[in-house]
């Protein structure tokens, strides 16, 4: 039964990311001027700053988070409790906190980015019994004795539809894409998350599949507060998923004339440990250029070891082979 959930799912995306099989070839981030680290970090100041003139820039102020601890639960192992913030001034998230019990000093922390879901962070926190046990992130990783916080994607707000919710942001920012919500959201739950009295304000991590895997690239791109990172199948390169979405980027990026990609956003996080999940959907053999373009800048800072690509060629799933990678990924980072 679980397989075939798994095949109708991706059957349902197929169309999608048949984009994927456009080739395409990559900016260097290295040039005959960018030599070593000062150099490069200039120039990665460059293209920061184009990608933050497409996404539109951040709020200068962030609004105090006003948070409303609310129904708690306890379970064997761990404490659930659903939360809501202020993310802008009268606009609030929410989501699912996840605190393992018999706990001795601070946490290593995991926010946790749910995929696309009408069941949004309930799945990854637990509370859905038809939701795959494996992809249950949040509910294996507090298992482990991570403090996780799980928080609600804006395309899953009550009201409306993906592209519904898209518009609202886009009508409120103007000059923002919808992936600029994302990554704001996931600037905002890393305040939440340093917040926390249990929480080590020094050790935190993200990890998302499909969707949550876009926002798991972009949100340490732009917040180094994420210290260590882990995609799944959100489709590295813009022509290997649905980043013209309005969601995401939007049709924009489809222009002739348009430059930016993904391996410079992935160049940003360096030298922080990221690590790829790919099932051969929406990444696999043609992430790799992406990640070979970015193992030059890994290298000027002497951790090569820090980026990572593990394929389980199992499809648009995060089975148990990936979780084990990605444990002991998030281990070797968060848990010193």
């Amino acid at each position: 039964m679980m397989a075939a959930r798994n095949i109708c799912f991706a059957l349902i995306l197929l169309p999608v990311f048949l984009r994927a099989e456009v080739s395409q070839s990559l900016s260097p981030l290295l040039t005959a001027q960018t030599t070593n680290r000062a150099t490069w970090e200039n120039r990665r100041a460059e293209l920061k700053t184009e990608w933050l003139q497409f996404l539109g820039n951040f709020p200068t102020n962030r609004p105090p988070l006003k948070t409303e601890f609310l129904q708690k639960e306890q379970l064997p192992e761990f404490t659930r409790q659903y939360i809501r913030y202020q993310i802008e001034d009268g606009l609030y998230t929410d989501g699912y906190l996840l605190v393992p019990k018999n706990k001795s000093d601070k946490l290593p922390a995991v926010v946790v980015f749910h995929p696309t879901t009408p069941f949004q962070a309930r799945g990854v926190a637990g509370l859905e019994p038809t939701y795959p046990e494996d992809k249950r992130q949040g509910v294996q990783l507090v298992q482990r004795g991570y403090l996780v916080w799980c928080p609600r994607n804006y395309i899953n707000t009550d009201g409306t539809n993906w592209l519904g919710n898209a518009k609202l942001v886009l009508a409120k920012h103007p000059h923002w894409t919808g992936l600029t919500r994302m990554i704001w959201d996931a600037i905002r739950a890393a305040d939440f998350v340093q917040s926390l009295p249990d929480a080590d304000p020094n050790r935190i991590g993200c990890l998302g599949h499909s969707l949550g895997g876009k926002e798991a690239l972009f949100a340490p791109a732009f917040d180094e507060r994420y210290k260590v990172s882990v995609s799944c199948e959100g489709g590295l390169g813009l022509k290997s998923s649905n980043w013209d979405a309005l969601w995401y980027l939007g049709p924009r990026i489809n222009r002739p004339d348009f430059k930016l990609e993904n391996h410079q956003v992935l160049s940003f996080i360096a030298p922080r440990p990221f690590l790829l999940l790919g099932g051969d959907f929406a990444d696999g053999e043609k992430s790799q250029p992406f990640i070979n373009a970015v193992k030059p800048i890994y290298d000027l800072y002497n951790a090569p070891e820090n980026l990572k690509f593990f394929n389980h060629h199992l499809g648009h799933s995060y089975p148990p082979e990936a979780r084990e990678v990605a444990e002991q990924f998030l281990d070797k980072y968060l848990k010193k």
